[in-house]
């Protein structure tokens, strides 16, 4: 009787290991609540942008952040926070949508961005640089609101 509650407990393990494996490739941690807030940019040239983002602040939220989003409005965004500062690496898996990636000094400060990622690509998108934070909006909205490296971010997490 041992032996066959061992191979229960062993065929037990396993179904869950290949149940959370196809859930994380698959992109399926749909029950993930990110916070709201807003996302203040002041281009270098003075000119200042509000965004509504959802932030990305735990492992998971920052592993799920846009896949599977089919909409993402001209003002909204995904504001991942590592943390710490570091240097980050992003790709586009599952994720329909063109972005620009924003990378952000832990003091605000842009200083690259990724313009218009490619949708459901495995290519690691780098910061070039240690940064703490990343803003991903939709692809082209960088260009044209004047927004590049030397801009200012500034968050207030919604109550």
């Amino acid at each position: 009787m041992k032996i066959s509650s061992f191979k229960s407990a062993i065929s037990a393990l396993f179904l869950s290991l290949v149940l959370v494996f196809a859930a994380v490739t698959a992109g399926m941690s749909a029950d993930v609540k990110f916070p709201r807030g807003q996302v203040r940019i002041v281009t270098p040239s003075g000119a200042s942008h509000i965004f509504a983002v959802e932030i990305a602040a735990t492992m998971e939220a920052r592993t799920q952040g846009l896949m599977n989003r089919t909409d993402l409005g001209p003002n909204q965004g995904m504001f991942f926070d590592f943390g710490q500062t570091r240097l980050v690496t992003m790709w586009m898996r599952n994720t329909p949508l063109p972005l620009d990636m924003i990378f952000i000094t832990e003091d605000g400060t842009v200083t690259h961005i990724a313009e218009n990622t490619t949708p459901f690509s495995d290519a690691i998108i780098e910061s070039r640089g240690p940064v703490r934070f990343v803003l991903e909006v939709n692809a082209g909205r960088s260009r044209a609101l004047g927004i590049s490296p030397g801009a200012k971010i500034t968050v207030a997490e919604a109550k």
